[in-house]
């Protein structure tokens, strides 16, 4: 069986050698960059759809995929005849699923924005931010303010933002303060943290469809509903009792103080250097 497998493998490297053989260096230099391309593509979709519903409803059409031989190799005739009609109908249900998906690419692709992300950007976390977000929280809970800012991670929170009003400033504590200050006009809505930056603010977010306790205000639930579909963390302060509460992977901490929120934080935010700084602090050597 092994001496079968083997004569078979040095077949296919054998065929595979033959046809290389015939090919020219620019075939090759063309061929390595039809699939780099092919993988930046997947690579910007992947980055489009993460931290959206599309991540999970994609899983479901994986696994679909996947039943279809399994069943029909174990002669489940009828699951397997079920399973072909789900697919064929998927033809004309994913367009009307990923219609606002679909939607933000195509603008994406229209604006150019598909093509400004890189594998070598990204946002990192300091300890100085957290110190910043933490001192803003203090003071805002100390004066019954209602707070949400939602910290970037890996999940991207582009969509949250398209409607929003774009800062990309530094973050500080006074600027936070200043955005949540009551009666202003980017009270409403949370605040958006990208790295060392407040992306966006006025963001609105989706509530949580779970049952919670009616203590918890809209400002809570957007943070359940944020951190439900990404991995973000957020950090809301009560309007009328002035809590300090985390909200990370669909849970709630309430009744923070200072101390507790900034080791929470640093935890779940560890500080990390993206490879273009890296890069950069190299070449100034």
């Amino acid at each position: 069986m092994v001496g079968q497998l083997l004569s078979v493998l040095g077949y296919l490297i054998g065929q595979l050698l033959s046809v290389l053989g015939y090919l020219t260096w620019q075939d090759v230099l063309l061929a390595l960059v039809d699939i780099a391309i092919v993988a930046y593509l997947f690579y910007e979709i992947f980055v489009l759809i993460r931290g959206t519903r599309a991540v999970q409803l994609l899983k479901g059409i994986a696994v679909l995929f996947i039943l279809i031989p399994v069943t029909q190799w174990l002669r489940l005739y009828t699951i397997n005849w079920l399973l072909v009609q789900v697919r064929t109908m998927l033809l004309v249900a994913i367009p009307v699923v990923f219609s606002s998906e679909l939607r933000r690419a195509l603008e994406h692709l229209g604006r150019g924005k598909i093509f400004t992300r890189s594998i070598f950007s990204g946002g990192y976390t300091s300890e100085r931010v957290i110190d910043e977000i933490v001192e803003a929280a203090g003071h805002l809970s100390s004066s019954r303010t209602g707070v949400l800012i939602v910290i970037e991670r890996t999940s991207g929170l582009e969509e949250y933002m398209e409607e929003a009003v774009t800062l990309d400033s530094l973050v500080t504590s006074e600027l936070v303060e200043n955005i949540f200050y009551k009666n202003t006009p980017l009270h409403d809505g949370a605040v958006i943290v990208r790295g060392d930056r407040v992306a966006a603010a006025a963001c609105y977010l989706p509530s949580t469809q779970e049952a919670v306790t009616v203590e918890l205000g809209s400002r809570h639930r957007a943070a359940l509903g944020i951190t439900q579909v990404s991995d973000a963390v957020a950090v809301a302060v009560s309007e009328e009792t002035g809590t300090i509460s985390l909200a990370v992977g669909g849970r709630l901490l309430r009744g923070l103080d200072l101390r507790t929120l900034k080791e929470k934080l640093v935890e779940l935010l560890p500080e990390r250097q993206p490879l273009s700084q890296l890069f950069r602090r190299g070449s100034a050597k």
